[in-house]
């Protein structure tokens, strides 16, 4: 039971109110729960609770996250957080994703770490692939921690992986353990190769949205140029080129467009994939998960025609939480739009390897507009719960002397 985001509520309590009250809106009557100081209501616990709680949490689980994102720099991995909500087709993109970058780069080692509350189904689908993966159940757990995220990458032979000095990590982490290599290329890293050539023809020009990727069905019309003239995702220069990563390291997620935005696992960037068969008003209804990730993916498009879903306004509601998100067109199914999403992927690697996450034009010792946006959201919250704290001591100490 998640106590800090208040999504488990013990069944009996009257009403379902035995924390704080909700806000009500005039008019309609509808019930805001969590508009208070804590902005969580949990059953029986009080506000002042309920803050204190989550900094505790929150900043344990942040000081693992800081170390596994020092230990997968370290081990030259690239982590990516994939979140979305339950269905969205994470596991069969993520499938299709390992097999396109077997084919493009054959030299990157790749593993994956799933999370789900039961069953290992979606570990053993990625195992099918070829890649190592490690499946973790979190019982009534709503998501992955950071620590769940160190034990499982302990596990994976991305551990093993060794840089020397040549490499520019200077990091040996050898084990006396053994790790089962589910494919051949797993430790296969040849940092001396030349660069990798992006083939950006007709199929794939870059310089301008994506939104071309799926110029039939729903995107033709106005729909399309709207979406066109609004920049569908990161654009790459003609020619670009960098090196294949050393490794890559998908985090699939539990199914939740709630919990997951809160709770940092030392990745490089979240990736929130939201499929058309959605409501496009998802970034607005969940706008702290789309606030915090880099990118989005809107998965399925090959059932466009199909379903009624606006891919314009969808955009439009997601730069409205999050200006700065990327955004990709991608089915699995067809391979559309898989092509641009390898280049998210290896471009996102390319600056976590060798700017730390830093774009290559920023200048030396500046951070990365994702972790700049993490970290004031964060001091955000934390004077947040400093006042809200306070707040509530001066409240106690008011009643104490009524």
């Amino acid at each position: 039971m998640c106590v800090v985001c208040g999504c488990g509520q013990p069944e009996g309590a009257p009403g379902g109110v035995a924390g704080e009250a909700p806000v009500v809106a005039p008019g309609t009557g509808d019930l805001h729960f969590g508009a208070g100081a804590a902005r969580v209501s949990v059953p029986g616990m009080s506000a002042e609770r309920a803050i204190r709680l989550e900094a505790d949490v929150l900043g344990e689980n942040n000081r693992q996250a800081a170390a596994n994102r020092a230990h997968f720099l370290a081990h030259g991995v690239t982590a990516l957080n994939l979140v979305s909500s339950p269905g969205s087709g994470k596991t069969t993109l993520l499938a299709a994703t390992i097999e396109a970058l077997r084919r493009r780069t054959p030299a990157t080692a790749v593993a994956v770490i799933e999370g789900d509350q039961q069953t290992s189904n979606d570990a053993d689908r990625i195992r099918a692939t070829g890649a190592p993966a490690i499946q973790v159940n979190t019982g009534k757990g709503c998501h992955l921690d950071a620590p769940m995220v160190a034990a499982a990458f302990a596990r994976l032979p991305l551990h093993g992986h060794e840089h020397g000095p040549g490499d520019g990590h200077g990091h040996a982490h050898p084990h006396p353990h053994e790790h089962a290599h589910a494919h051949g290329h797993a430790h296969e890293h040849a940092h001396g190769h030349g660069p990798h050539e992006h083939d950006h023809g007709l199929d794939h020009g870059h310089g301008h949205a994506h939104a071309h990727t799926h110029a039939q069905g729903r995107m033709q019309g106005q729909a399309h140029d709207r979406a066109h003239a609004q920049g569908l995702a990161h654009e790459h220069g003609q020619g670009h080129h960098h090196h294949d990563p050393a490794a890559l390291l998908f985090i699939e997620n539990v199914g939740n467009l709630v919990c997951p935005a809160l709770w940092d696992l030392g990745e490089a960037a979240k990736v929130v994939i939201l499929s058309v068969t959605e409501g496009e008003d998802k970034p607005l209804k969940y706008p702290d998960m789309f606030a915090a990730a880099r990118a989005m993916v809107l998965h399925k498009v090959d059932l466009l025609p199909y379903v009624d879903f606006d891919v314009a306004r969808c955009i439009e509601y997601a730069r409205r939480v999050n200006p700065a998100i990327e955004v990709l067109l991608v089915s699995a199914r067809s391979g559309q739009g898989l092509d641009a999403w390898l280049d998210w992927i290896l471009e996102a690697a390319h600056q976590t390897a060798h700017h730390g996450g830093v774009p290559a034009k920023a200048a030396p010792g500046t951070v990365s507009p994702e972790a700049a946006a993490t970290e004031a959201a964060l001091r955000r919250r934390i004077e947040e719960l400093e006042a809200a704290l306070a707040a509530a001591r001066m409240g106690v100490e008011a009643s104490r002397h009524s």
